[in-house]
C-alpha cells in the first residue's frame, strides 16, 4: 500500500489543492496508516506560510491536525522527502552508469600493478579488530549447501559423484550464477573490454585461465570485521519481494538500529531473506527478479571503504533499474572499484544468531582454495562471535 498523506494547504484563487501544495510553503503530516507511524518534511518556496501541528505522536485510523485559520484538507497520494522515486535515482541509464563509474572507480588508487582491489583496506590494525569481537566464540557458516537439483534458481546442479569401492568421490559444479555460495575474484567481470584497474580484456582474460586479479590474490585469507545489513528485520517482514531496491537510506537507518557503523575494511553482508522466501514458496529465476541494492549506493560503499561486499544473492536488485546495464552494482564493485563480491550466502543462520545475541558486527574469514588464474570459488565463510 502506497503512503497517504493529510496535506493542508491554503489555496490561492484557481489552482488546486495539489498544486497549492507546491507553491507555498507547507508543513505536512504523512501517515503510513498500517504501519501507525508519522513522517515529517517541509517543502520550502516563497509566498505565505502556516504551520501544522499534530495532536498524537502516532497515528491510529486518521491523522488529526490544529489547522490555522482557511486551511483547506485535501487526502492525496505522496511519496516520503527521504524516499525519491525508484526512476528518479541516477544513474538511470548507461550514460548516467558510465559517468558515476568513471567518478568512482579506484582505479590506480594501489598502484599501476594492483591486483588486490579493496582487500588493501583490511589491514593488520583491521585484522587485530577483527579478532578482538570474539567473545563467545560462536561460529557460523554463510555457505548454503550445494544445490544437486535443476531449479528455476539453478540451471548448474552441483554433482557428486562416487568413485572407487564409494571411499572417493569428485565434485563438478559451475558455480557462477544464482545458487551456489561463491567468491567473485577481480576478473570475473568487464567493463568496455577492461578488468579492475584498467587491464584490457586480451591481457587479462584468456582459455587458460585470468593472468592478472585472479582468485589465488586471496590464498593467504581475508580476516576482518563483518557486518550484517538485515532490511527484513528493519522492515519486520520475513524476507524482501523479488525486485525491491535497497538505497543508502536503508542502508543508514539499519546501522541505526543496529548501532554500527561501516568502515574503511569492513565486510558487509546483505540479508534481503532470499533463502528464507525459498524456504517457504520455493525456487524462482533469481537473475530476472531479486532484492538487492540499487546502483545509487556504490559511491557510498566506496565513501566508507567497504571492502569486500556480499549476500544472499547477488547484490544486485533485479531487474536493475538502469536502463540498458543489467548488472550495476556487480561492474561497479568489482571493475570499478575491485571488491570482491561473495554471492548466495545462507545468512539465515547468521541473522538469527545476531538478533539472539543483540551483536551485527563479527570476525569474519574468508579462504577460498586458490586456483591459478580462477574467475572465482565455492566459498564457506565464517563468521565467529
Amino acid at each position: 500500500m502506497a503512503d497517504v498523506g493529510l496535506l493542508w494547504a491554503n489555496p490561492t484563487p484557481g489552482n488546486s489543492v495539489a498544486t497549492t501544495a507546491t507553491a507555498f510553503r507547507t508543513v505536512f503530516v504523512m501517515c503510513n496508516l498500517p504501519f501507525r507511524r508519522i513522517l515529517y518534511s517541509r517543502f520550502k518556496t516563497v509566498g505565505r506560510s502556516f504551520s501544522s501541528t499534530p495532536k498524537a505522536s502516532t497515528c491510529t485510523s486518521s491523522c488529526e491536525c490544529r489547522l490555522a485559520k482557511g486551511a483547506i484538507p485535501a487526502l492525496i497520494p505522496m511519496v516520503s522527502a527521504s524516499r525519491a522515486p525508484d526512476e528518479s535515482r541516477p544513474p538511470r541509464n548507461a550514460g548516467e552508469f558510465d559517468t558515476m563509474f568513471q567518478q568512482i572507480k579506484n582505479w590506480g588508487r594501489w598502484g599501476a600493478d594492483d591486483q588486490l582491489g579493496s582487500a588493501n583496506l583490511v589491514t593488520a590494525a583491521k585484522r587485530k579488530q577483527a579478532v578482538s569481537l570474539v567473545k563467545t566464540g560462536e561460529t557460523v557458516s554463510l555457505a548454503h549447501n550445494p544445490l544437486t537439483e535443476k531449479a528455476d534458481d539453478n540451471s548448474n546442479p552441483f554433482e557428486h559423484t562416487m568413485l572407487r569401492g564409494y571411499s572417493m568421490d569428485r565434485y563438478a559444479v559451475s558455480y557462477h550464477g544464482y545458487a551456489h555460495s561463491h567468491i567473485d575474484a577481480l576478473c570475473h567481470i568487464l567493463y568496455k573490454d577492461q578488468t579492475y584497474n584498467g587491464y584490457a580484456r586480451a591481457d587479462v582474460n584468456t582459455e587458460k585461465g585470468c593472468t592478472k586479479l585472479g582468485i589465488q590474490n586471496l590464498k593467504s585469507g581475508i580476516v576482518t570485521r563483518g557486518i550484517l545489513i538485515d532490511i527484513p528485520r528493519l522492515r519486520n517482514v520475513p524476507y524482501l519481494e523479488p525486485g525491491t531496491a535497497i538505497y543508502v537510506e536503508d542502508l543508514e537507518a539499519w546501522e541505526k538500529k543496529a548501532g554500527v557503523k561501516i568502515a574503511s575494511g569492513d565486510a558487509v553482508l546483505l540479508r534481503t531473506g532470499r533463502w528464507a522466501r525459498r524456504e517457504r514458496l520455493g525456487p524462482w529465476n533469481v537473475g530476472q527478479s531479486a532484492a538487492g541494492l540499487h546502483a545509487s549506493v556504490a559511491p557510498w560503499i566506496k565513501a566508507r571503504g567497504v571492502a569486500f561486499l556480499g549476500g544472499d544473492a547477488a547484490q544486485d536488485v533485479t531487474p536493475s533499474k538502469v536502463e540498458g546495464v543489467t548488472l550495476p552494482i556487480h561492474t561497479l564493485m568489482i571493475t570499478a572499484l575491485g571488491i570482491n563480491l561473495l554471492d548466495n550466502q545462507d545468512l539465515e543462520v547468521l541473522g538469527e544468531t545476531a538478533a539472539k545475541l543483540n551483536r551485527w558486527e563479527f570476525m569474519l574469514t574468508i579462504a577460498p582454495v586458490p586456483v591459478t588464474g580462477g574467475t572465482g570459488f565455492p566459498l564457506n565463510a565464517i563468521a565467529m562471535f
